[in-house]
């Protein structure tokens, strides 16, 4: 293999720059979509006491990873769903409806937050559900 090292100039820079500029970007997009969770790869070793909380922790920072924002909100309905069997026998996976949307506070840090709200899913129907954009 052969590296190849190339100048650019100031203005071929500014020019690659302001191109740039003008992209939009997605994470600033309002979006819905439904991800199927796999909570049981996540609490594998897991000690039971800490399942059901840490089990929450994962739902927030997988939506955090796919939706790009810091403000993630569970809905009540989902925590309920997390802690149904328990503190130890959290259920295997679970579909979750992952929204960003706009803050309107005014004094609130981000300008957008993402809400997790449960989606039902009769038990052992989880195969071949895929990610699913929906439409508001």
């Amino acid at each position: 293999f052969f590296f190849v090292a190339t100048r650019v100039s100031s203005a071929q820079a500014c020019v690659a720059m302001a191109k740039g500029a003008g992209k939009i970007k997605r994470s600033e997009d309002v979006v819905t979509r439904e991800y199927t969770i796999h909570l049981k790869k996540l609490l594998h070793g897991i000690g039971f006491k800490k399942r059901a909380p840490r089990a929450v922790k994962e739902v927030k920072a997988f939506a955090k990873k796919m939706m790009g924002t810091d403000d993630v909100r569970v809905d009540t309905k989902l925590n309920k769903f997390l802690w149904s069997q328990g503190i130890k026998a959290v259920p295997g996976r679970v579909r979750v409806r992952l929204a960003r949307k706009r803050n309107d506070d005014e004094e609130a840090t981000d300008k957008l937050y993402t809400l997790c709200t449960h989606v039902v899913v009769e038990r052992h129907q989880y195969k071949g559900l895929q990610t699913v954009n929906v439409d508001e």
